[in-house]
């Protein structure tokens, strides 16, 4: 018995004393998904992607301008008048980027391919939808192709012309806010001279378009406006046009009168022809086209040539000298009269001096131009007074052969002195 109980003892120890690692626990059993039933533990949600903006559709447009005429077969009116190519031997405008605010250009018109850049601020398309834009553009730089039978010339045709699409529209509705946006485009791209021939109501953008303009010395010239016998009394001042330092224009017809659809509640620097006017057109050209747009054309393919010439002016003095050598008032609405390339180009004003490139006389002694503006179409005739630098009796003499025999062969204009043949520089 003592044995047994000795081996009892020594049995029970050696259970007491056994490492826990020799117990092992029944293993767990393990939980399996079923195809159709999440996990116990769900995991993490997939991330949502961000996403991708849809583009904005380019919207449609129509883009149908109305029927040109095939060919236009005689010197228009306007061009014969204001004789802007007898400047041609001093400048045809090269070296100055004109910017033609409007509604585009279309770059394959016979007289405009090749020479026009266009930008699109629209974001539609840079094509002429409606033909404005392209008429306004052939008045201020169609080529000379007169050579091949085609009587009509843009008056700066030198010019380096780029087309600023600002709309598809043929008419204002309000404030349009590409409107700024393309004058601030033209004067990014260095025009010293911006055509706006529409008119918008005056807001801060607009004006401050403008002034940044202005500030990088372009020229702005605007469209007085357009309006109807209905419209007479009701109608206020237009923008762009009005606003300081801006070469509005107002419109005539070829009778020299103050032209019915021209809007006389906008101050106007000068006029140019409006009425029954020959142009450019997509496809091929319009022949009777109204409106100050193409009045400002003409003034702007003028200023074109007065940059081009005298290179020092800054943008008020260019309109100083535009309106200076006018034709002279014809009343409320038109300015200081009629444009005169001519002398736009070649007078020599009061102040300044021989080395200015104004127009000379045959034995290279300029002609110094004494301009008073005149109350009316009656004075012009004498608002001229040329004197001579050197001797007054012999360049009044000088001045004789060249007004005074020019105007009796044209009866209904006044005569442009005829300038000294240089090339162009």
């Amino acid at each position: 018995m003592g044995g047994l109980a000795a081996v009892g003892a020594l049995v029970t120890a050696a259970l007491t004393c056994a490492p826990a690692a020799a117990v092992k626990p029944s293993p767990t059993p393990r939980t399996t998904a079923s195809p159709s039933h999440p996990a116990t533990k769900s995991p993490s949600p997939p991330s949502t992607p961000t996403p991708t903006p849809t583009p904005t559709p380019t919207p449609q447009v129509q883009c149908t301008p109305p029927q040109p005429v095939a060919a236009l077969h005689t010197e228009p009116w306007a061009q014969q008048r204001l004789d802007f190519t007898q400047v041609w031997n001093l400048t045809r405008g090269n070296g100055v980027t004109v910017a033609v605010v409007d509604s585009g250009v279309d770059v394959k018109q016979v007289q405009l391919a090749g020479h026009v850049t266009s930008v699109d601020v629209t974001h539609t398309m840079t094509r002429d939808c409606v033909g404005h834009g392209t008429a306004v553009a052939g008045i201020i730089a169609a080529q000379d192709r007169r050579s091949n039978d085609l009587p009509f010339v843009g008056v700066a045709p030198g010019v380096h012309l780029v087309s600023v699409k600002f709309t598809n529209k043929d008419h204002s509705d309000g404030p349009d806010p590409n409107l700024p946006k393309a004058i601030r485009a033209a004067t990014a791209l260095h025009a010293k001279v911006i055509n706006v021939s529409v008119t918008a109501p005056d807001t801060s953008e607009l004006r401050s378009a403008i002034r940044n303009a202005q500030a990088h010395d372009a020229v702005v010239v605007a469209a007085a406006g357009n309006v109807t016998d209905q419209d007479k009394g009701t109608v206020g001042p237009a923008y762009p046009a009005a606003y300081p330092d801006v070469i509005g224009v107002g419109s005539l017809s070829p009778d020299g009168t103050i032209a019915d659809s021209s809007n006389t509640e906008t101050k106007v620097s000068v006029s140019a022809p409006g009425k029954a006017v020959a142009t450019t057109w997509p496809g091929g050209y319009a022949p009777n086209e109204e409106g100050t747009s193409f009045a400002a054309a003409f003034v702007s393919g003028t200023v074109a040539l007065v940059r081009a010439r005298h290179p020092d002016l800054d943008y008020k003095q260019v309109k100083s000298r535009i309106e200076a050598t006018a034709d002279g008032s014809v009343g409320v609405g038109s300015g200081a009269g009629m444009i005169n390339p001519v002398l736009a180009v070649n007078a020599l004003l009061p102040g300044e001096d021989a080395d200015s490139g104004a127009t000379a006389t045959g034995d290279n002694r300029p002609i110094r131009i004494a301009y008073r503006r005149p109350a009316d179409r009656q004075t012009r005739s004498t608002a001229l007074l040329v004197t001579g630098i050197a001797a007054g009796a012999s360049a009044l003499a000088v001045a004789a052969g060249v007004f005074i025999p020019m105007g009796r062969r044209r009866g209904w204009r006044p005569g442009r002195p005829t300038p000294p043949q240089e090339p162009d520089a």
